[in-house]
């Protein structure tokens, strides 16, 4: 807590202001925006790699939190204070950091792959930013963040000549996704059948069990989506400035679209058990990874 009491000493308005703009860089919706841009319109390859590491760093990040339930820093020592804007978006427990994992995840690993060295020097300093944010903020330990960042840099480095080598042997990414899948499901398995003690706080349980769910959902339709798109589809990913302007904001809007309107007949018909969650990702991933791409053949006619 030290550390902390440190950036709540030296905050200013301005600091405030700009630690959290930078500490949204780290959010759910940046990822996917940056995961799907080189899916879509840069390379399919780097895109299921971006993909990789982030599905598999939130998979861990999200078993650790509700295995270790670590509280926030301002439940630890009541005398501690945060930044106020920041309380919202720190829900649920503090070990590991989300917002860490994500960044480190989609910032480091477009880093590893580019070869535009200011592209590299912009990732790996708004990812470090990202990380200092969430202690500046006081929303998360330097255990916490310290953590997440040492997972998502193993994945980032680790997973990169594996997805590579998939260039030359393309059945290894079923293997990759493969094994993610089984781990996502034992991570719903574990929830569902781990008796967790009476004293677990009863929103960060459910919460927990609805992103276990979520990410099945999601491994399997990435799992799909790979297997349809290397024998059927084979979407190009070529198009000229204007096409891959449209291709991005379209396919993002349209990702928001089934995201936010299946919510809730996805969980009155399956009367609010995970199982909406599962098939409400699942359904999301098909969507960006197979029913928007069959468009993109439209776009490369235009590529010179």
């Amino acid at each position: 807590m030290s550390l902390l009491y440190w950036f709540e000493s030296v905050r200013t308005p301005v600091l405030d202001t700009l630690m959290s703009l930078v500490t949204h860089l780290g959010e759910e919706t940046f990822f996917m925006a940056a995961a799907l841009f080189v899916f879509w319109c840069v390379d399919k390859r780097r895109g299921y790699y971006l993909l990789s590491v982030g599905f598999a760093g939130t998979l861990i990040n999200q078993w650790l939190k509700i295995v270790c339930r670590v509280p926030r820093p301002w439940v630890r020592d009541p005398q501690f204070t945060i930044v106020q804007s920041a309380r919202a978006e720190a829900a649920g427990y503090s070990f590991p950091s989300g917002h860490t994992q994500s960044a480190v995840g989609w910032m480091g690993g477009t880093a590893r792959f580019t070869r535009r060295i200011w592209l590299q020097v912009v990732c790996v300093a708004l990812l470090v930013l990202v990380s200092v944010s969430r202690m500046y903020l006081g929303v998360h330990t330097p255990a916490d963040v310290g953590v997440s960042f040492v997972i998502a840099a193993v994945l980032v480095f680790a997973l990169y000549p594996l997805i590579e080598s998939t260039l030359w042997f393309p059945h290894r990414m079923y293997i990759i996704l493969g094994v993610m899948l089984a781990f996502s499901y034992a991570f719903v398995g574990f929830m569902e059948l781990y008796p967790f003690p009476a004293d677990v706080d009863p929103e960060n349980l459910a919460d927990a069990m609805k992103n276990a769910w979520s990410m099945a959902g999601a491994v399997e339709g990435m799992l799909l989506v790979c297997v349809f798109d290397n024998r059927v589809l084979r979407f190009p990913t070529r198009a000229p400035w204007w096409g891959q302007l449209v291709k991005l904001l379209g396919g993002l809007l349209l990702v928001l679209l089934v995201k936010t309107l299946l919510k809730e007949p996805l969980l009155f018909l399956c009367g609010g058990s995970g199982a909406a969650h599962a098939i409400r990702y699942f359904l999301i991933v098909l969507t960006a990874g197979i029913a928007w791409p069959m468009t993109f053949p439209f776009f490369a006619r235009y590529a010179r």
